[in-house]
């Protein structure tokens, strides 16, 4: 045989961790059947569609969004969304926010670093699902406004069974930490496991289940934008997260005609939705407004191979546009196995006051890079500007010490929500949660020394040398 051509588009296979299959590929229109020739053939909307189904459109942009920036799906389901039996309202969750307004009394703004513990999860006396779970840390904007976003921590001890949850708020970037998650959505099945991103678009109706028993995980939710890659300018057509590592789930459905609940949030307010048949059963679809994962041990790093950092803009595995040109309302960063080369260097994280608003978790592993010793399941948060750094006695380990090529973040990955937005912390994680570690503790600082100090005689005898005028004259000790 001197030939062989391809039977189907390339998809993965399934593993002892995650029995699904997906289609790969950033940002891709994709075409999915779970029934052979269910898709209409040069037509979206037909007259009548196979056995009976029913087209349904689900736009993620406006219409007149221009084509490039389009998100829109086709559905061919058994029933359409519009059976349902009506909404009524839930008792509000009181540890769940939408309105980051320092006017909302619910909310509070921090001028230095806050760190807290893992937080714990519910106990076996009390069945918590995925929904009820949701706890808001801190965020910005609100969703009514279509600019913001929110952090949450979800700690689940039990799985979803007849209901399923749609956010018509904002995007979900969900991360688990502990415990995988298999997530359900009308688009097909998708396994994530910790180190895995998961992101599912406002709209999109899902239900998640706990294979592994109780599960804790990070959330980042974006109102008014929607995420992408972030543009690699010099770096050239290649690196830091490559598109072809993004799966999305195969058409699966199901032909349950039973009771179901859908908790919808919108305005940070909870609805439920009656309906006698299932939400996932969606036979066909095509389309580019899809949930998706990622595997961040896949990024593709890149650093400094000479002297001196690159800005840790070269961490970026996604970024959400936001209002304002040039500003991210959210950028998505990892810290990842990579090698250290840099030539002498201060290695350490430089000492710096970020514009942006950075919030940190840690997924697995240890992350030594912070002034705060960081283990899985913890947050510290620094608003813009807030000045940070290692203590000093990294410090001189790093300017004594003999540089060699050495492996950073072995056998870890924390991760980092950067924002241009500045952010309010939540009645929740202020003083409900109970796992608060400390409003920053400045003697924490006190072994800086002023070094220069010891060299006024050296300065003294330079500046002498140069004929310029001695500032130091008169310093007192």
């Amino acid at each position: 045989m001197t030939q062989a051509t391809a039977l189907t588009s390339f998809s993965t296979k399934p593993t002892k961790q995650d029995p699904y299959s997906y289609q790969v590929g950033f940002g891709n229109s994709f075409a999915s059947e779970a029934l052979p020739d269910t898709l209409p053939r040069d037509q979206n909307s037909p007259q009548r569609c196979k056995y009976g189904l029913y087209a349904e459109q689900l736009n993620g942009t406006p219409f007149v969004t221009p084509r490039a920036q389009c998100l829109r799906s086709w559905m061919y389901r058994i029933r359409p969304s519009v059976a349902h039996q009506g909404f009524t309202k839930l008792p509000d969750n009181p540890d769940l926010e939408s309105t980051f307004l320092p006017l909302n009394p619910k909310v509070h703004a921090s001028p230095t670093r806050l760190a807290w513990y893992p937080f714990d999860i519910p106990k076996d006396t009390i069945s918590v699902d995925f929904v009820d779970g949701l706890k808001t840390l801190a965020g910005n904007g609100d969703p009514t406004f279509r600019e913001g976003l929110a952090i949450h921590m979800y700690l689940a001890n039990t799985s979803m069974k007849n209901k399923a949850f749609c956010n018509n708020d904002g995007d979900f970037l969900i991360l688990p930490q502990l415990g995988r998650l298999d997530i359900q959505t009308e688009f097909g099945k998708l396994m994530a496991r910790p180190g895995e991103l998961v992101v599912i678009q406002r709209g999109l109706k899902f239900k998640i289940m706990l294979p592994d028993g109780p599960s804790r995980g990070y959330i980042q939710e974006i109102f008014g934008s929607h995420y992408v890659l972030p543009d690699l300018g010099p770096l050239g057509a290649n690196g830091l997260a490559n598109a072809r590592d993004f799966e999305y789930p195969l058409a699966h459905f199901d032909a349950d005609q039973s009771p179901w609940n859908i908790v919808y949030k919108l305005c940070g307010k909870l609805f439920n939705c009656s309906q006698d048949h299932t939400p996932f059963d969606v036979v066909a679809w095509h389309g580019n407004y899809v949930p998706y994962k990622y595997a961040m041990e896949k990024f593709v790093s890149v650093g400094s191979i000479s002297k001196d950092h690159i800005d840790p803009s070269i961490l970026c595995v996604l970024t959400a546009p936001s209002k304002t040109p040039n500003a991210p309302l959210a950028d998505f960063l990892i810290f990842s196995p990579r090698w250290d080369v840099a030539n002498g260097t201060f290695r350490p994280p430089y000492y710096h006051r970020n514009a942006a608003t950075e919030f940190m978790g840690m997924i697995y592993g240890e992350y030594g890079g912070r002034s705060s010793s960081i283990q899985p399941g913890y947050a510290s948060y620094k608003t813009g500007f807030c000045p940070h750094g290692v203590p000093y006695d990294e410090f001189k380990k790093a300017t004594e010490s003999d540089l060699a090529p050495m492996k950073v973040n072995e056998g870890s990955i924390g991760f980092m929500f950067e924002t241009s937005m500045m952010l309010t912390i939540t009645d929740y994680a202020m003083h409900r949660s109970g796992k608060l570690l400390h409003e920053h503790e400045p003697k924490m600082w006190d072994d800086f020394k002023a070094q220069f100090m010891d060299h006024l005689d050296e300065v003294k005898a330079e500046l002498e040398a140069a004929d310029l005028p001695n500032p130091l004259s008169g310093t007192r000790f």
